[in-house]
């Protein structure tokens, strides 16, 4: 196992490419500068964002692996003290009448946590031997022919130069569309978009969905802000733009039944909203020169359920590899992408959007049946932890 290191110590052992840019403040940057840190290297992270961002839905981690790597890390404990707990949901008609329940243990897995309380103990760890500089973004990457260094510009802070950059900015990448090339050649859109909304209103302390085809909202409970997912063609719009993101969901939502004009009702007055389509990166290799994706960045599967284990796992292996060869990023980066290839096929499969939102009353009806018969979403769990034990898990 490597040893915890200082920056010094790391240099005075022979350990090269000591200084790394992360672009991304959410989860895989900062569990990677965890690691990182660790192993004595000198980390930046650098975010789009103006502060961390707290809120959101809930993310879950499933399975052994997962619950080794956070051990690992130390933060099992702290997972575990903030959990939201693997709440039912209730699926109900117009009326309200209850159709169904989607167990809390379908959607939670082993241990659910809202991404924003998860961010923030990942940014408590790293934040006093890490550089955050948040309100600023990455315009551009050029490596000189000598190959000793990546020159990155950025939007407000002068032009540094790095050893290495990581890209753990999400399914839009910034870095992968500056080094690997637009998105549009690595992200597919599925047809499907979804929201977040965090509501100052109370919707009930218990979960409820309601559907009607093409369209679902969920509201209530302890772990996410109102949850919206829609069937649609692809939109243009500003992601930073709020009031244009409210007219979006204002006019996809017109005439549904339910509480649901109480809930647009409500959205019109709140200040926080995400709006993104759902999505699944498609591309042939994780590495470039002395840039590489991590997360969703380069795995990544829209509300596919192992985006946040893929990337707290693809963080630890990433960082592993680099001290493993000292910092040699070539053999680093071609080890790091042929162990995570193989674990990260899930995110390759699979669309929540027609899931979480049938096109038609039968779909409604077909999925609502679905969660009363238990050894079917017993069967799927079991596939689900197997896909999410699916790597040997190195002792770095």
């Amino acid at each position: 196992m490597v040893a915890a290191l200082s920056a010094a110590a790391a240099r005075l052992l022979g350990v090269k490419n000591t200084n790394i840019l992360i672009s991304g403040a959410s989860i895989a940057g900062p569990a990677l500068a965890h690691w990182l840190i660790r192993y004595g290297f000198n980390v930046t992270i650098v975010e789009k964002a103006p502060a961390l961002r707290l809120g959101g839905q809930a993310v879950d981690f499933k399975g052994e692996t997962h619950r080794t790597v956070l051990s690992r890390m130390g933060i099992l404990d702290d997972v575990r003290k903030l959990q939201t707990g693997g709440t039912d949901q209730e699926i109900v008609d117009a009326t309200g009448r209850r159709l169904a329940i989607m167990p809390g243990e379908f959607t939670g897995g082993d241990l659910e946590i809202r991404r924003g309380d998860l961010s923030k103990i990942l940014y408590d760890r790293t934040a006093p031997a890490c550089e955050y500089v948040f309100g600023d973004s990455i315009t551009s990457l050029t490596e000189p022919p000598a190959g000793d260094g990546v020159h990155v510009t950025f939007e407000r802070s002068a032009p540094r130069t790095f050893d290495l950059v990581v890209g753990a900015d999400g399914i839009h990448s910034n870095v992968r569309r500056l080094a690997f090339g637009p998105e549009r050649d690595h992200v597919r859109f599925l047809g499907h978009y979804y929201a977040l909304v965090e509501l100052e209103e109370d919707f009930g302390a218990v979960p409820r969905m309601y559907n009607e085809p093409g369209r679902m909202v969920a509201v209530g409970g302890p772990k996410a802000p109102a949850f919206f997912t829609f069937a649609s063609g692809r939109l243009d719009y500003d992601r930073y733009d709020v009031g244009h993101q409210k007219d979006i969901l204002t006019r996809a939502y017109a005439g549904m039944g339910w509480r649901v004009p109480a809930i647009m009702a409500a959205v019109g007055r709140a200040d926080d909203v995400y709006l993104d389509e759902i999505s699944q990166v498609r591309i042939d290799g994780y590495r470039k020169g002395r840039v590489v994706l991590l997360g969703d960045a380069a795995y990544g599967n829209t509300l596919g359920g192992f985006g946040t284990g893929l990337a707290v796992v693809g963080a630890y292996v990433l960082a592993g590899e680099l001290a493993a060869a000292r910092g040699d990023h070539h053999v680093a980066f071609a080890e790091y992408e042929r162990r995570l290839r193989g674990y990260a096929k899930i995110a390759k499969n699979g669309n929540t959007g027609p899931f979480l939102a049938p096109a038609t009353p039968a779909g409604i009806r077909m999925r609502n049946w679905m969660f009363k018969y238990r050894f079917l979403l017993g069967l799927m769990m079991k596939l689900g932890d197997k896909f999410a034990t699916d790597i040997d898990l190195k002792n770095y």
